[in-house]
């Protein structure tokens, strides 16, 4: 499969060999004819799996009509979309982004805002969490604060101070007069698949009520249905101030959200953020196509009792091959598996048997599928699960050898 000729793309992606032409539901079709079963969901923004029928119409209904105007113009249907997030969640405001980083850049924004706008500049430092991942623009890197993504950059964007997950007297020492804020994500991801207690988030809850500070859930990827809610914050049961949405939001047509109480929107006027894409209204016809999927009864039913399965298969397979797995982790379909083996032999092997899946940190390998998945497709990809773990476990290779 691989081409010869040179690529003009910025060398940044680690890619696979392997290129597609087509998706039908959980699955993708490669260039090469071959079938792999799409456990990855392009890391879970293809909620709706490849070519939902509602999703294609809308799309196909909207290019016909209006692609673009600029938010120098009102948009009826980006304000019928605010409406519908915000009467499913905490918020008052919605503000259309087109990635995930920019959704999250937002949210910065806010927070440092609301204080500037109570005569508190002083307040724009956010306390973080080890282990994070909240995107690739020079801010979120900074919050992110991992070393390998910062190395190269220069000196990271200041105002973040990072504590252990999990550790709320390391939270508490972290605030001083200077913080605005405190930004978490309800389950990492890209951490490994990580989440302390739902106590943990209450406390921090109220920590910010104590201090005047604003709570910020990153739920790029947790958000719109992954872990068995619309928002993972519904199922913790601590509600934010302030909220990042993206990936499967749009199902795979780009868009991202900052969503906003009214309080904390205090201060946040015209000229105070902006956006040339954001709220496009191919994004927008887009992401209304996912919330008349995900709003209709008993779709948030399907996705809990395909976790269930999944992670009850998914622990049997762990104790079938402890020399290549060794714990199931998660919520919803956002499931981590860690390895024994190192995690990229064993999505390598996944893909072997036709299984897409993608890594994490902590040695974990995440399994990703489409809120639609069945049963049948469940069954499927534990069954190439355990094939790739035939051919990693160490019995056969002592043989081989």
């Amino acid at each position: 499969m691989t081409n010869s000729a040179p690529s003009h793309l910025l060398p940044v992606f680690a890619r696979a060999d392997l290129a597609f032409e087509r998706g039908e539901g959980a699955w993708l079709i490669s260039t090469s004819g071959e079938r792999y079963l799409d456990f990855t969901s392009g890391v879970a923004v293809n909620a709706l799996g490849h070519c939902h029928p509602h999703m294609v119409a809308a799309l196909q209904e909207q290019a016909t009509k209006l692609w673009h105007m600029s938010n120098l113009f009102k948009s009826p249907d980006g304000e019928r979309l605010a409406a519908r997030l915000c009467e499913q969640s905490f918020a008052d405001y919605v503000f259309f982004a087109n990635s995930g980083a920019e959704a999250m850049e937002c949210a910065l924004k806010v927070v440092r805002h609301y204080h500037f706008s109570k005569g508190h500049p002083e307040r724009s430092r956010i306390i973080t969490f080890e282990g994070a991942f909240h995107g690739r623009t020079l801010g979120t890197l900074a919050a992110t604060g991992a070393a390998k993504y910062l190395e190269g950059y220069g000196t990271p964007l200041d105002g973040f101070d990072q504590v252990p997950l999990g550790d709320i007297e390391a939270a508490k020492k972290a605030i001083g007069p200077n913080t605005a804020g405190i930004l978490i994500e309800p389950l990492q991801g890209e951490g490994g698949v990580r989440a302390p207690s739902n106590a943990f988030f209450g406390a921090l809850r109220d920590l910010c009520d104590e201090h005047g500070i604003l709570l910020v859930f990153d739920e790029v990827q947790t958000g719109m249905g992954r872990t068995g809610e619309l928002f993972a914050y519904q199922r913790i049961g601590v509600t934010p101030d302030v909220m990042s949405l993206a990936k499967a939001l749009g199902g795979g047509f780009p868009i991202g959200a900052c969503l906003v109480s009214a309080e904390a929107a205090e201060g946040m006027a015209p000229g105070s953020h902006g956006s040339t894409f954001g709220g496009n209204p191919l994004a927008i016809a887009a992401a209304g196509a996912v919330l008349d999927v995900m709003l209709k009864p008993g779709f948030f039913d399907h996705v809990k009792k395909m976790s269930l399965l999944l992670k009850q298969k998914l622990a049997s397979s762990v104790d079938r091959f402890p020399g290549v797995l060794s714990e199931v982790r998660g919520e919803g379909l956002l499931i981590g598996l860690k390895a024994v083996v190192p995690a990229g032999d064993l999505v390598a092997a996944l893909r072997d048997a036709r299984l897409l899946s993608v890594g994490a940190g902590d040695n974990v390998v995440r399994f990703l599928p489409p809120l639609i998945v069945t049963e049948a497709e469940i069954e499927e990809a534990v069954q190439r699960l355990e094939l790739a773990c035939i051919a990693l476990s160490p019995e056969r290779k002592q043989g081989a050898a």
